[in-house]
């Protein structure tokens, strides 16, 4: 990707494993963008800063599925049946391989699915790919 190409992204993560939050921030911040990251660690909190009128309006969703209170299923649906959050690219990131997980989120109209790595330089990888997909190739609403 050519320097003038890159700009920064508003990503909300919701992630309920402190560790793999840290891991999604290491990898963002490692590539030298300026991305601006929210943190929600369960859908009560996605659904509350995206509904927020005062909170910027995030360019990319990463989303777990399995969290306490309010699952990633139930987050996806909610901001896929919303008309003022739809437009949203929402990327199922999770550590289930499952078929059944996979059809529904993808039924549920999640942009992409990505089964999270176990190994730690895989899944730094994994995080790159994706910012290199919604950074350089990729045109979302509003840009």
């Amino acid at each position: 990707m050519s320097a003038t190409a890159v700009r920064s992204l508003r990503i909300l993560l919701v992630e309920d494993d402190p560790g793999d939050t840290l891991m999604v921030t290491e990898a963002l911040t490692d590539r030298g963008f300026d991305h601006e990251l929210h943190v929600a660690a369960d859908g009560v909190e996605a659904m509350r800063f995206l509904r927020d009128p005062a909170a910027a309006r995030p360019d990319l969703i990463l989303l777990d599925l399995n969290m306490p209170r309010m699952d990633g299923r139930e987050v996806l649906a909610s901001i896929k049946e919303d008309p003022t959050l739809r437009t949203i690219p929402v990327v199922v990131l999770t550590t289930s391989q499952a078929p059944a997980d996979v059809l529904r989120s993808y039924s549920l109209h999640a942009n992409a699915y990505v089964t999270k790595p176990v190994d730690f330089d895989a899944f730094i990888q994994a995080i790159h790919r994706i910012d290199d997909f919604y950074l350089g190739l990729v045109r979302l609403p509003g840009s």
